[in-house]
């Protein structure tokens, strides 16, 4: 007779201690943690350029950029995500471990529908988040999610001419296709 897995939802603190030891990521959603698979070098080289151009924009500005090791802390603690970059613009936004109140996320895709659709369903509740862009990893593919002056989102998407302008706090910075796909063997035409 075969038995059934009981599995026991995880707390945040367990987690967290468990992240601080842990060999690979997790990400963590509803007591759940999952194992980040390991990404492609055009993944990695995707994500560089967009932490490059947000780091150089926030040299001598009070705004933070952060990579992937930087977890995004949602729902209370119930979920967390490593997003590929991050703009943080709130001083008082300062753990150590994580962070709540990003300006700007920015998600390389490895499978659309559930960075698309999971990811994005949770990121646009966060007050303080004004730009969310999903870049696929695969094609040259982007759109750019926005958030005017009276809360509305506006979904963009970017052609080889477009440019995203990003204004969060005193940090402004422009993003090109070319600034995102650079290096990537993804020709913008």
């Amino acid at each position: 007779m075969s038995h059934a897995h009981v599995h026991s939802p995880v707390d945040e603190a367990a987690y967290l201690h468990g992240e601080e030891i842990a060999a690979s990521k997790h990400e963590f959603v509803g007591g759940e943690i999952y194992a980040m698979a390991d990404k492609s070098e055009r993944h990695k080289r995707i994500a560089g350029n967009l932490f490059f151009h947000l780091r150089s924009a926030t040299r001598g500005e009070p705004c933070r950029a952060f990579m992937a090791d930087m977890r995004r802390r949602l729902a209370g603690g119930t979920t967390y995500y490593y997003p590929n970059a991050m703009l943080v613009c709130d001083p008082a936004d300062d753990h150590p471990l994580y962070k709540q109140s990003p300006c700007l996320i920015a998600e390389v895709l490895s499978t659309a529908t559930v960075d698309v659709h999971g990811k994005w369903t949770a990121y646009r509740g966060l007050a303080s988040l004004r730009y969310c862009l999903p870049v696929d990893s695969e094609r040259l593919w982007d759109r750019v999610f926005f958030r005017d002056e009276h809360d509305a989102w506006f979904e963009q998407a970017s052609s080889a001419e477009d440019r995203v302008d990003v204004a969060c706090s005193g940090t402004r910075l422009a993003l090109t296709l070319d600034d995102r796909y650079g290096d990537t063997g993804l020709l913008v035409v």
